[in-house]
């Protein structure tokens, strides 16, 4: 029984990788085709990369996606960091309860309501602050804001598994705060920070609806680009972009898949050695 269990749910998961990468597969491979259509294969070319490599307009907003997505993960990374240290290192448990809600709530709010809310704060602040116009800056906070709750639901579980006998040794050999965060808490913490830090980035960068909302004239991103481009016809070049960005996406896995190897490596490591003499 437990075999046929097995095999069932196995199959089970085949079929549900292959429904969510035929459609990824069936782009890629009209992104080589000499008609310029997605209907029928007539030969293969190079042709739909060479224009996309030639249209500057498409390259800058493919380098500002990035920029905003490293940045707006960066930032929410260090947030979200202190802010599950916060949320778990607060005395009372119905303090600590209200807390979690609240950063939970963003996770589970729709898009369109926080992009939404978004806009509204942000033509609020346009009437007060003269010089404040939607575009990289407003993009950028609202990133900010609905990366952070995913850092940090990302760092407590480390937080709850780090052992917090190795911080009262640390004090006991006279270490400060300062020290007992950079050589303690931040080093058990990394698996999860980097976790999280790949998935805020992401995030920023495959979304589409907060973006939208609150994106201005002068500025604007990949995903809503290819948004506006969909709807004046189907061009091949958005299918050799994407491939690009999927080809992209598959490395940052696999760099992610060794980065946290090692560090999981290093913390276990660490977990069997004393505590040593902090300077």
């Amino acid at each position: 029984m437990k075999k046929r269990r097995f095999s069932w749910s196995t199959i089970y998961l085949i079929l549900v990788f292959i429904l969510l990468y035929i459609p990824i597969f069936y782009l890629i491979f009209y992104s080589f085709n000499q008609a310029g259509n997605m209907s029928s294969f007539t030969g293969f070319t190079w042709e739909h990369y060479q224009n996309l490599f030639s249209d500057r307009r498409l390259i800058i907003i493919v380098v500002q996606t990035f920029i905003l997505a490293f940045l707006s993960a960066l930032l929410a990374t260090m947030i979200g960091t202190f802010g599950a240290m916060g949320i778990y290192y607060t005395r009372k448990r119905n303090s600590r309860n209200v807390l979690l809600g609240l950063n939970n709530i963003l996770m589970v709010s729709p898009d369109v309501i926080i992009g939404a809310s978004f806009l509204i704060l942000f033509t609020m602040l346009g009437g007060v602050l003269k010089n404040f116009q939607l575009g990289f800056v407003s993009v950028l906070l609202s990133h900010v804001a609905f990366s952070i709750p995913i850092v940090v639901l990302m760092v407590l579980p480390k937080l709850k598994e780090m052992n917090d006998s190795m911080i009262d040794a640390a004090r006991d050999l006279g270490a400060n705060n300062f020290q007992v965060l950079r050589d303690i808490i931040l080093p058990f913490l990394t698996p999860g920070i980097i976790a999280g830090y790949f998935m805020a980035f992401t995030y920023s960068l495959d979304d589409f609806a907060v973006t939208f909302f609150v994106t201005g004239n002068g500025f604007t991103t990949l995903s809503v680009e290819i948004y506006s481009r969909a709807r004046q016809g189907i061009s091949l070049e958005i299918n050799a972009l994407s491939t690009l960005v999927f080809i992209f996406s598959l490395l940052l896995v696999v760099g992610y898949y060794f980065i946290s190897r090692d560090t999981s490596k290093k913390t276990r490591k660490r977990e069997f050695e004393e505590v040593p003499v902090l300077k």
